[in-house]
């Protein structure tokens, strides 16, 4: 009796309160929705060759990775919906883009950082063409024939004078180094100095994963680029037309040098597109032994220029400037009006940049109202975070309550003895 009288007033306190209600979940955090799935690169099997250690690019930003549009930023195939597949090759990344529109037509990996080898060349011509007077006739230093023993060469002498149109046609028939550090020095005064203004021009076309060490393209440490900016860099040299001129040049002579005794020879254009690829304009080949094969090429068909870009590539079963050839007739094929993405302009980057960037809105703060529990359910809820403001005052009405209660039943035992004993 008493077990229940002592229940039923402590319900009583706490229910007169109100019944508690349990908390509101936390809401749940929407997991991010899944990358779409990209396609697997398409590849030619290729012999295995031995190389130096590939050395670890610089991480690449996701706004790095982007820059183009959104579909470049994967490293697999990206190419327009319902167009033929592209051709397999051996390059590692690769990319196709209309050089008038600046359209980009498909890609593999095309922010990937690769090793560029002699393509870099490309980078000192677009820095480089518009500083020097082609007829400017200057004289070979000894720095300027301070290359990688059996590197490419046009063979230039210590003392010897040539003019700038040599020097580039040196650079972009025969690859060769050390006309690549003699322009370098011409255009800023040295070659390292011509290196830093490689890279400034680097940063305002937009190419912003390419950092050159040598002005040549042969390997040194932290040097990289990306079949993207490898697309802008060409772009930017296929816009001069000394570029365009000296890039289909079959042949050349490199004059005599009576001073030294030494005679004359010719050099040959060493892109094999331009013999035989109808309406090829020209390009720059390249290899060292840790990029393997690169190469930019660009033709001309049905009123459209494209340019193909292609890194790590490896020369068997089907050569560097063939597999670009491939490449270029896929983008033939491909409708006018497609796309995967774009060229940016020379110094749009640098503009968006350079714009403050707007703050960011004010988000309103929006009170969230705790779901009503009544007295009761609050004193519960607090009491269960161990707040002794609240414990001890519930406390003490429940001693208070269970007093009282044991006083009534006390008090109701006596009468009950007293009335017993009236009765006996």
């Amino acid at each position: 009796m008493r077990a229940r009288v002592l229940a039923a007033a402590t319900a009583v306190t706490l229910l007169a309160a109100g019944t508690p209600v349990p908390a509101a979940a936390a809401p749940g955090i929407t997991p991010a929705t899944a990358p779409a799935v990209t396609a697997v690169c398409p590849r030619l099997p290729a012999p295995k060759v031995s190389r130096p250690p590939r050395p670890t690019p610089p991480a690449t930003t996701p706004e790095q990775a982007a820059v183009g549009g959104e579909a470049l930023a994967g490293a697999g195939l990206v190419t327009p919906s319902g167009s033929p597949a592209p051709p397999a090759v051996t390059a590692t990344t690769w990319l196709v883009a209309d050089l008038d529109t600046g359209a980009v037509l498909g890609a593999c990996g095309a922010h990937v950082p690769g090793t560029p080898a002699s393509t870099q060349k490309l980078l000192l011509a677009a820095t480089m063409l518009g500083r020097l007077d082609p007829a400017q006739v200057a004289v070979a230093t000894r720095a300027d024939l301070d290359i990688e023993p059996g590197s490419s060469a046009v063979g230039l002498l210590v003392g010897g004078r040539y003019s700038v149109q040599t020097l580039w046609l040196g650079l972009l028939l025969q690859s060769g180094n050390d006309a690549a550090n003699m322009l370098a020095r011409l255009g800023a005064g040295s070659a390292q100095a011509g290196v830093a203004e490689m890279n400034e021009q680097a940063r305002r076309l937009g190419a912003g994963q390419t950092h050159a060490v040598t002005p040549s393209g042969l390997d040194g440490p932290g040097q990289f680029t990306s079949a993207y900016d490898l697309a802008l860099i060409a772009r930017a040299c296929f816009a001069d037309a000394a570029f365009r001129r000296y890039a289909l040049t079959e042949r050349t002579q490199i004059p005599a040098q009576p001073a030294l005794k030494k005679g004359g020879f010719q050099i040959q254009n060493e892109n094999q597109l331009i013999y035989r690829y109808p309406g090829a304009l020209g390009g720059k080949t390249g290899f060292t032994e840790l990029a393997r094969h690169s190469y930019v090429g660009a033709a001309q068909r049905g009123g459209r220029r494209l340019v193909v870009t292609l890194l790590g590539a490896e020369a068997r079963p089907v050569r560097g400037w063939q597999q670009g050839a491939q490449l270029l007739d896929w983008g033939f094929r491909l409708p006018r009006d497609v796309s995967v993405g774009r060229l940016v302009e020379p110094g749009e980057r640098e503009a968006e940049a350079a714009q403050p960037r707007p703050a960011a809105a004010a988000v309103p703060t929006r009170t969230v109202t705790p779901p009503w529990r009544g007295p009761a359910g609050t004193a519960l809820h607090r009491i269960g975070d161990g707040d002794w403001r609240v414990i001890v005052p519930v406390a003490g009405l429940l001693a208070l309550t269970v007093g009282g209660v044991a006083a009534v039943l006390a008090a109701r035992r006596g009468r009950a003895r007293r009335r017993g004993h009236r009765r006996a």
